[in-house]
């Protein structure tokens, strides 16, 4: 049976240090958890109340990913303080790799640079064909290095359950509360519920320390921001309440 020694590891993962880089709850959704937690078929696994992140656009984790985190509502004036932090720290570093990699000058020939380590290539050297490999070449490193994106992510939360009778049960709490992109992710070896929010925002916002973006547009996006954060703590308190 695959929940045959579901107690033992509930106590398990409920004793282990937060593995996350918060290390501990969020405030919004802690009651949630430890509500969820009290209940003998269900512990959860992670979760986050919703979040404003500005980040680098790469696919995979890595060191200095997250530039900005906040799970609370933005204020614009702060928010954009920060953000100018972030861009003259950014175009700093963009500076001193043209510094390391300037054009040439002396034969006016077209000179591109990618966004790795200083690989300058000469178009006017290559064929066509060529010219347009490299082309998308740059275009690729440059949103793997160069590119700063805004991300409002909502609520979301893991919840191993006993049985698959257990796991039906929440989701169907879960989807009464707004919760609609819900669903069961794994069924082998334990029951695990993915409850997701729908509210979310996402575009880029920075490009080698340049904000690609004016202020008009960004209290637009803040203001949306905050209302899709509020939507998904009303969501946890109503997904609370009918437990």
């Amino acid at each position: 049976m695959p929940q045959d020694n579901f107690l033992q590891r509930k106590q398990d993962i409920l004793s282990k240090q937060d593995k996350s880089s918060k290390q501990s709850w969020d405030e919004k959704i802690k009651d949630l958890c430890e509500k969820i937690n009290q209940k003998e078929n269900y512990y959860t696994t992670s979760s986050c109340s919703g979040r404003v992140v500005v980040m680098l656009d790469k696919e995979k984790k890595g060191p200095c990913l997250f530039k900005f985190v906040s799970h609370d509502l933005l204020d614009f004036n702060k928010f954009m303080k920060d953000l100018n932090k972030i861009a003259s720290f950014h175009s700093v570093v963009n500076n001193k790799q043209l510094m390391k990699n300037p054009r040439d000058n002396n034969n006016n020939n077209l000179i591109e640079k990618s966004g790795e380590g200083g690989y300058l290539h000469n178009i006017t050297s290559k064929t066509m064909m060529q010219a347009r490999e490299d082309s998308r070449t740059i275009k690729s490193r440059t949103k793997q290095d160069g590119l700063i994106k805004f991300k409002q992510e909502p609520c979301i939360l893991h919840v191993s359950c006993r049985t698959l009778k257990d796991a039906q049960n929440l989701l169907d709490k879960t989807k009464l509360a707004g919760w609609k992109r819900s669903g069961i992710i794994s069924s082998e070896k334990r029951f695990i519920v993915e409850l997701n929010g729908t509210e979310k925002l996402e575009f880029p916002l920075m490009l080698k320390g340049k904000i690609l973006v004016n202020e008009i547009f960004l209290k637009i996006v803040l203001e949306k921001a905050n209302e899709n954060l509020k939507k998904s703590w009303e969501k946890i308190q109503k997904f609370e309440k009918s437990l």
